[in-house]
């Protein structure tokens, strides 16, 4: 099948929001991160995410506020463009293109340019995409990681480290000192550097080393008379450092998880922030010093205020793999899998924010490496979400080897899993799958391990009325001829247990636990299977490292077979689709296909670059109603895969994006609700005054035409309060009639119905608008209570209102 270019591979949810250095505005109320594809804007106060700001193509690499303007901000990205925002709003305001991958941005206020490895002068033009083709040359062999160049003394010089070098550029001078440093001293250190901070004030430059030091660098405007001072506190390699706006502090951080304070002043004072929960990649401070952020490898960002943490921004956990499958919780609709050591994180894609961590091992993580600690290894969620099954490890030899699997029953109270059953031997080597079963009527669980033996675990009754709490048994023990085994699965109603013993699939009756068949296939073990779906229940799918297999469960025999290697497969639980990841020179391929037709749906080679690890079809909430034959396997469902990079990618069709983006323009005000005054002055354009001889006031109709609205405006260009106030208040005053005024008391029936029919055809008239509803709808009668109360309004005197419009 012809691969189909509508459909593209799209980061939605999930992605680094600690790739690059982030950065807090000048009052301190947002913090702007690169995720993704995409820039973050995050509230400072509630955490909450207020802006996401869509355009770039490829991977966000760095972020920087303007100088000349502190509402605006740049991003870079791999791209080869360079984007200004008005992150308040969230409007686009320029695109620069350079034409080449841009790794990470610097700005300065001394200088129009933002330096990478060469200089880019962004031309000031009024239109909105811009060529940047104008690059000079700054330094060379400049490192790729970001946080080794810096600005120094507002732009006066930079400062960029790689391996045992520091080079220091001056811009007036065009000249280049270069220091090195030897690769080890007399007791051993790492001397290469990792990353540089400038002084904002004085000529000082700070560097961290693999060590673990930092060294304070002076007098490097002359080569042979520079001077470092050493301070050491961390034990592994420093990994940011950032001082503070005044200069008066020195911020620096490593895997530790302890952010240090050093006093610039009193060299042997500093303070400490441990317990941060994960290694600190980068440091950011506010421009008015008053609050910290740091950065950790776990994809979380901490904001400090009064060197206290006062929020935490946490993404998706990513940690070195993902040993767990990829699982939807039901309840939550939210992505589970591992996430900090130790934990289940609960991560909702749709509002990309971590819902909740269930602590597993239940003790607490030391960060040091080459120690062995419990890992949560296997995972696995019943139908309704109402069980979850762990498996926790530590040690990977047999006579080191410890396990244990865990129960944990749903919590309709306290709305959260809790721990029912420890099975501290569950089998004698290590588990290698399990899965719950779909049927209803009972709570099953079956695991296999490399002791040749699978079990079967069932839900019963505790018999202490006390306590009133289901226990688990274990109720069949199964093997084959002595084989291990490698994987099992349940068909879609639960009717059968399918478990692979090397070359063999064997096929159980849960009800009574008799093998009812074996299935054979060319040489090769059996590492996947899953059943079929719906109409294609009776198909049963296995994988080895060289072929993807198809039995007929009707006929016990092999319906097809192609040979390919298949690194994931995974059914579509809401549709008979089945997507199968395959690698092939380096790349991954991905196939769509059903088990009934050998012909694939759909098919895009290199979806990423590596293996997957895992992939999980998420139901959709709002079905697509797409009708592309190559298309439709993405309407109830969206397939979500994990890449060994740790990226969480996903597919989007066309007109699911245009869909996004419309969905993601600001609101407008609604043609059909009522046209108060407040309505008409949120920029709806007001009409001509209709004829004096109209009984209602035209004031109070206009002709809504397409106008850009007043909260769709920037502050800072809007008219003055006091020349909308005098709009507004002009807009309340209804015009006086020449009518003949008739007391209430005289008015009868009669009188009411003419007076409510002759409104009614002035409204109906060619100059009427409608005060709501639609365009093809029928204007609403006015009943009689509302005639009554109009004819009072008319015999108001609003007069003394005109006074304070003309004041």
């Amino acid at each position: 099948m012809v691969e189909q270019t509508d459909i593209r591979v799209v980061r939605c949810g999930g992605s680094k929001i600690c790739f690059s250095t982030p950065i807090l505005t000048n009052d301190s109320r947002f913090l702007i991160c690169a995720s993704g594809d995409s820039v973050k804007v995050f509230s400072t106060r509630t955490e909450e995410c207020v802006h996401v700001l869509h355009g770039h193509a490829n991977q966000v690499t760095g972020v920087a506020l303007n100088p000349a303007n502190h509402l605006q901000v740049y991003s870079c990205s791999l791209d080869g463009t360079v984007r200004l925002w008005d992150f308040i709003d969230g409007i686009l305001i320029k695109t620069f293109t350079v034409g080449y991958k841009i790794s990470s941005i610097y700005v300065s206020n001394k200088h129009i340019g933002h330096f990478q490895l060469v200089a880019v002068r962004l031309p000031s033009a009024l239109e909105q995409e811009l060529e940047a083709r104008e690059l000079s040359a700054v330094l060379s062999d400049v490192s790729p990681v970001p946080a080794c160049t810096a600005f120094g003394q507002g732009g006066d010089y930079i400062a960029s480290a790689k391996g045992l070098q520091l080079c220091v550029y001056f811009f007036r001078k065009q000249k280049t000192y270069r220091f090195k440093l030897k690769a080890t001293d007399k007791k051993g250190a790492r001397n290469a550097f990792t990353c540089v901070a400038c002084h904002p004030k004085d000529d000082c430059i700070a560097t961290g080393h693999q060590d673990g030091k930092i060294r304070l660098w002076r007098n490097f405007n002359q080569k042979k008379e520079y001077t470092y001072s050493t301070q050491h506190w961390h034990h592994n390699a420093v990994s940011a450092l950032c001082f503070s706006p005044e200069g008066m502090h020195l911020l620096s951080g490593g895997v530790e998880s302890v952010l240090v304070q050093w006093h610039c002043k009193e060299v042997n004072k500093k303070n400490f922030l441990p317990r941060l929960g994960g290694a600190i990649a980068h440091i950011c401070v506010s421009p008015d010093g008053q609050m910290y952020s740091t950065s950790h490898t776990n994809n979380k960002i901490t904001i400090i205020s009064s060197f206290r943490v006062s929020a935490v921004i946490q993404g998706l956990v990513k940690g070195g793999s993902v040993q767990t499958d990829l699982m939807i919780d039901p309840r939550t609709k939210a992505l589970v899998l591992n996430g900090k050591p130790g934990h289940l994180q609960f991560y909702s894609l749709e509002r990309d924010k971590q819902l909740y961590s269930l602590d597993i091992v239940q003790q607490e993580y030391i960060y040091q490496a080459g120690l062995d600690q419990f890992e949560v290894v296997k995972a696995a969620l019943d139908g309704t979400a109402s069980w979850l099954a762990t498996v926790e490890q530590r040690g990977s030899k047999i006579s080191s080897l410890e396990f244990s699997l865990k129960l944990w029953s749903f919590n309709e109270k306290a709305q959260s899993f809790e721990l029912n059953t420890t099975i501290t031997a569950p089998h004698q080597n290590m588990i290698t799958a399990m899965c719950f079963s779909p049927a209803m009527d009972t709570t099953m669980l079956v695991t296999v391990a490399k002791d040749d033996q699978f079990k079967v675990w069932l839900l019963g009754s505790d018999l202490d009325e006390q306590k009133k709490q289901a226990s688990w048994s274990c109720e069949h023990l199964g093997s084959y001829h002595g084989l291990q085994p490698t994987n099992c699965c349940f068909s879609g109603d639960g009717s059968l247990l399918a478990v692979s013993f090397a070359e063999v699939v064997t096929l159980w009756s849960p009800d009574t636990w008799e093998l009812l068949t074996t299935l054979c296939q060319p040489p090769g073990t059996i590492e996947d299977l899953c059943f079929g779906r719906l109409s294609c229940s009776k198909y049963l799918l296995g994988t080895t490292t060289k072929n993807l297999l198809c039995w007929n469960l009707l006929t016990c025999a092999l319906e097809w077979s192609t040979s390919m290697d298949v690194c994931v497969l995974r059914t579509d639980p809401l549709s008979e689709n089945v997507a199968a990841f395959c690698h092939n020179s380096g790349k991954t391929d991905l196939f769509v296909f059903r088990p009934s037709e050998p012909r694939p749906l759909f098919t895009q080679k290199a979806v990423c670059v590596g293996r997957v690890q895992r992939c999980i079809f998420v139901p959709r909430e709002d079905p697509l109603d797409s009708c592309d034959e190559w298309s439709q396997w993405l309407n109830r469902s969206r397939l979500h895969f994990l890449t060994e990079q740790m990226e969480l990618l996903t597919f989007s069709t066309r007109a699911e994006d245009e869909r996004i983006l419309n969905s993601r323009k600001e609101l407008l005000v609604d043609d059909s609700v009522a046209m108060t005054p407040f309505y008409l002055l949120l920029g709806k354009h007001r009409q001509q005054q209709q004829e004096k001889q109209t009984s209602v006031p035209s004031q109070l109709f206009c002709c809504p035409c397409n106008s850009p609205h007043l909260l769709h405006t920037p502050a800072h260009v809007l008219p003055p309060a006091s020349f909308l106030c005098s709009v507004f208040l002009n807009s309340l005053l209804i015009s006086n009639t020449d009518e003949k005024e008739l007391p209430e008391q005289e008015v009868d029936s009669e009188k009411e119905e003419v007076d409510s029919e002759e409104e009614m055809e002035m409204n109906n008239g060619p100059q009427g608008v409608r005060t709501q509803g639609s365009v093809g709808e029928a204007p609403p009668s006015l009943s009689r209570a509302e005639e009554k109360e109009l004819r009072r309004l008319r015999k108001t005197d609003f007069s003394w209102v005109t006074s304070l419009t003309s004041s």
